[in-house]
């Protein structure tokens, strides 16, 4: 039985013209992922259907979890096919999730399995997989050649040495990938301790003496310029609202002063100093020419007992409610004041705030460039049918698609580039079926142009990175 066909989430003839002619071969531009660049770096082999489909996946964790399945068979020590029937025995049970369509993807897409999966077939599927990871077929880097991703950007600490980055510039190998500059950790004020120990760590990486707050800005002035000679041109923010409580010099040095200290500072300080580090890293990606993207609203880690026992990242995070419209633009405005907004793209994970984010793109438009700033794609409990065609239709309503640079994966898998594949026919279908009741005109070259912009090469315009000719 075939689930995942030609015409799959494509509903009508001109929905399947423009994905064959338009989408389906253009290459990935995968510009935001949290895939590790030492499985890259050295082209790490997958033993088994778990190694590759489960590990790392708290989207399939979650799914687990809901389905009354122990913490053992999913994050813990259990035998990996032990792990993998678990899971089959879950997928049943997400119809109408998104999982439902991505775990079919990815089995049809990386195996050629067109069987649907569930505990009856889990130990043929599981058998039919392993011999094509034992055969090579399916190593780090021959996924990234398979499916014709010609970007990665990773997700990296400042602190974070790049070797890995380094190692795969030296020996190139088709797939262009970057380090992304994330220094979230520097703004968490709240452990006094943990930021400490964090600015002790840059201060090495940097090989700079923290003593100030003008120490601690050249120490992360040094990394940016480090990422940027490794090919980075791009910052990211994961960050429940925006910071906007804009201190004086002298006082976020006497915050910075405190915490240095060993002194605990109060909320209002916190944000403060927070703050004034957003301005400067707006400066930083503004004087390099990076894009700075901007991650809103995710409620992290609320299971705190878990959070204990697993760490972050796995599985315990949820949309956030907050209001995300004054402080936002009261961030891009005062950055703008002092010229150094860079290019942004904005993520929202509150669908309530699609037309917050997206009517603030369009205040700080400046004619510079096409799209400057963005409203990026449905992203982490939003990147699925649904919130796809959300997303595209707020940005429609309210800016220039043509403009919009795509998709990515966000994804911690290997197993995930079919994501770009199920973005592609989502978009392909909402266009094909206004086409064909008149709504858009019926000229696919135009169309089609759209489509393949958004694919693939708004993003490569758009992103400057250096790819060559």
């Amino acid at each position: 039985m075939t689930f995942i066909s030609d015409e799959f989430l494509l509903h009508g003839k001109t929905a399947a013209s423009l994905y064959a002619k338009y989408a389906a071969g253009n290459p990935i531009f995968d510009y935001h992922c949290h895939l590790d660049p030492k499985d890259i770096a050295f082209d790490r082999k997958f033993s088994n259907l778990t190694e590759l489909c489960l590990d790392g996946d708290h989207y399939k964790w979650r799914a687990m979890r809901a389905n009354g399945i122990a913490e053992d068979l999913i994050t813990g020590e259990a035998e990996p096919y032990t792990k993998f029937e678990a899971w089959a025995r879950t997928v049943p049970y997400t119809l109408r999730n998104p999982l439902y369509h991505w775990t079919h993807l990815e089995l049809k897409r990386y195996f050629g399995i067109d069987e649907l999966l569930n505990e009856h077939t889990a130990r043929r599927i599981w058998e039919n997989s392993r011999s094509v990871l034992q055969s090579g077929e399916l190593s780090a880097q021959k996924i990234l050649r398979k499916f014709n991703v010609k970007v990665v950007c990773t997700t990296d600490d400042p602190i974070d040495s790049l070797q890995f980055h380094i190692a795969i510039a030296g020996k190139p190998f088709g797939t262009h990938v970057y380090p992304t500059f994330r220094p979230d950790r520097v703004l968490r004020t709240d452990d006094v301790s943990e930021f400490n120990n964090y600015v002790n760590q840059l201060s090495a990486a940097a090989d700079k003496e923290i003593a100030s707050l003008q120490d601690l800005l050249e120490a992360l002035d040094r990394r940016h310029e480090f990422f940027h000679s490794l090919g980075c041109r791009l910052s990211d923010h994961g960050l429940e609202t925006c910071f906007a409580d804009f201190p004086t010099e002298s006082k976020a040095a006497a915050i910075f002063e405190v915490l240095r200290n060993g002194k605990a500072i109060a909320a209002e300080a916190s944000e403060q100093f927070a703050s004034h580090l957003m301005v400067f890293f707006a400066e930083l990606d503004g004087k390099r020419g990076w894009t700075k993207q901007l991650h809103l609203g995710a409620l992290r880690n609320v299971n705190v007992a878990m959070l204990k026992k697993l760490g972050r990242d796995t599985g315990f995070d949820s949309i956030g409610d907050w209001s995300q419209a004054v402080k936002l633009g009261a961030y891009l405005s005062r950055i703008n004041e002092l010229e150094c907004l860079p290019k942004i793209v904005l993520y929202n994970l509150n669908p309530a705030d699609n037309y917050v984010l997206a009517t603030m793109v369009g205040n700080f438009q400046d004619g510079s460039l096409p799209g400057r700033i963005q409203f990026g794609s449905g992203w982490w409990f939003l990147d699925q049918k649904d919130g796809i065609e959300s997303q595209l239709n707020t940005l429609s309503n309210t800016g220039l698609l043509y403009r919009f640079v795509g998709m990515l994966t966000d994804s911690r898998s290997f197993m995930s580039f079919p994501r770009h594949e199920y973005f592609r026919r989502v978009l392909c279908n909402l266009l094909g079926r206004e086409m064909e009741t008149g709504e858009l005109p019926n000229d696919e070259t135009l169309i089609g142009k759209l489509i393949s912009n958004i694919c693939f090469s708004n993003a490569r315009q758009f992103f400057s990175l250096p790819l060559g000719s």
